[in-house]
């Protein structure tokens, strides 16, 4: 077992920031010894998640480089545009970060800034943070300082795309991403759209024009094909609290090629993502709680449109758990360490 890294979380009382307590307070290699909240400082950890009780005995603190100075590493679980005022101190005093927000995602600052609304505070630190998926930058993320934990929706959809763009198999202009999301993925704020009499028994979509995670998935994809590629997004609210269900549509070059033994083969060796049997429909409830993709490829009428079914929950590998993973990489750890549990059922 490796050393025992200490750690810290900032911004402790959301969704992922619950899930990265979850998750690290039974990981054999991490001892959580800080986690900040503004407006909860001084208050019981356990007192804002009593499912806590007995497990974590801290008080929640003021985010601030004392309160950090004896940590290892921190995870930022903050909202967009405030981790990036706080991590270059903490990358001066020798901290690694693993940053659960979108500050540090894109690689150019001006589109970051286009898309967030504010001018970016530290843009020399973008090229140095890794993005944190795995399955494309496993040993990047074991050697990095700063690493940049992707979005819930660009991890199922670029996961599920991956096989069909790496090896050019489809039209690279004409890939259609179709998600949905449970209303947990907003987060904890209050918004009208996401009260329960507001979305219970509905179904919508919404940032048609263009939401934040677009360019996020397309500076993937677009690594991946050498080139710019033609993306449509679409995110859907549904009335569940967590889950992401994305259909991802390409058309094929060729009908004359195996999908299923190309997705088989490419995540044969992937811990964390599921190719289920041909035929076969994931559903969000298979992975629930769980740090797992699991999707399916499909040939509708054996014609030339693929269609790959890929689900995740948005906490755990579409945000907390992902972390988890890049942390077990950054310390050397085994890969699965502190995740290797299967989803709740029902």
């Amino acid at each position: 077992m490796t050393e025992k890294q200490r750690i810290g979380i900032v911004g402790g009382t959301g969704y992922a920031g619950a899930e990265l307590l979850r998750l690290l307070s039974a990981h054999p290699s991490a001892e959580v010894i800080a986690v900040t909240s503004r407006g909860d400082a001084g208050t019981p950890v356990a007192e804002a998640y009593p499912q806590l009780r007995g497990v974590i005995d801290l008080d929640f603190v003021e985010p601030s480089t004392d309160n950090l100075a004896d940590c290892d590493i921190v995870f930022f679980a903050t909202p967009h545009a405030a981790a990036m005022h706080d991590v270059p101190a903490l990358l001066d005093a020798g901290k690694r970060v693993i940053d659960l927000s979108a500050d540090f995602r894109l690689k150019d600052a001006q589109e970051w800034a286009s898309w967030y609304g504010v001018e970016h505070v530290c843009p020399t630190l973008i090229e140095r943070a890794v993005y944190g998926m795995p399955e494309l930058n496993r040993e990047e993320i074991a050697k990095a300082d700063l690493v940049a934990a992707p979005g819930c929706y660009p991890t199922a959809v670029v996961l599920g795309f991956k096989p069909l763009v790496e090896a050019g198999l489809v039209d690279f202009g004409r890939l259609i991403a179709d998600a949905k999301t449970g209303v947990s993925g907003a987060g904890k704020s209050l918004k009208p759209g996401f009260l329960f009499a507001e979305m219970q028994e509905s179904f919508k979509a919404y940032g048609v024009a263009g939401h934040r995670h677009l360019p996020e998935i397309r500076q993937s994809l677009s690594a991946m094909a050498g080139t710019g590629v033609g993306l449509t997004f679409v995110p859907h609210l549904v009335p569940m609290i967590r889950g992401i269900h994305a259909t991802l549509y390409a058309q094929l070059h060729s009908a004359d090629c195996d999908l299923q033994s190309l997705y088989e083969s490419a995540y044969a060796d992937e811990p964390f993502v599921d190719v289920l049997p041909a035929g076969a429909m994931p559903e969000t409830r298979h992975v629930r709680g769980a740090n797992m993709c699991r999707m399916a490829v499909h040939r509708p009428g054996g014609g030339d449109t693929a269609v790959v079914l890929s689900v995740i929950d948005n906490l755990v590998k579409g945000a907390a758990g992902q972390a988890v993973q890049c942390f077990n990489l950054m310390i050397g750890a085994d890969e699965a360490c502190g995740l290797a549990v299967p989803g709740a059922l029902p």
